[in-house]
């Protein structure tokens, strides 16, 4: 049984167990989040496709922990013009395992 669900303009096909990185969400370690964004459910060898979503269908995760991704320098510069910026990034995440997959 497998889920393809929609979480931070991104979509992710998961299943019972799965560790996934999505985009930072609002929430605790350890607390667990429901995700109703559900773009498709494959139970029993039916697969079921929602339009956009399928209806009563949800994905329990829980939170393992709150972080940030490895650094990414942004750096701009002019040739002969003496331009140069240099800027750091560490885009924020969120990880957590997939609990149950209700539909």
């Amino acid at each position: 049984m497998y889920a393809i669900i929609e979480t931070g303009g991104k979509q992710f096909k998961v299943q019972e167990g799965d560790t996934l990185y999505i985009e930072k969400l609002t929430a605790e370690d350890g607390e667990k989040v429901e995700i109703e964004k559900v773009l498709a459910v494959e139970k029993d060898g039916q697969l079921t496709v929602g339009s956009p979503f399928v209806a009563g269908a949800k994905v329990v995760l829980n939170v393992v922990r709150q972080g940030k991704g490895k650094k990414i320098i942004v750096f701009k510069y002019k040739s002969k013009k003496n331009y140069r910026r240099k800027k750091g990034h560490r885009q924020p995440f969120t990880q957590v395992t997939v609990e149950k997959i209700l539909a």
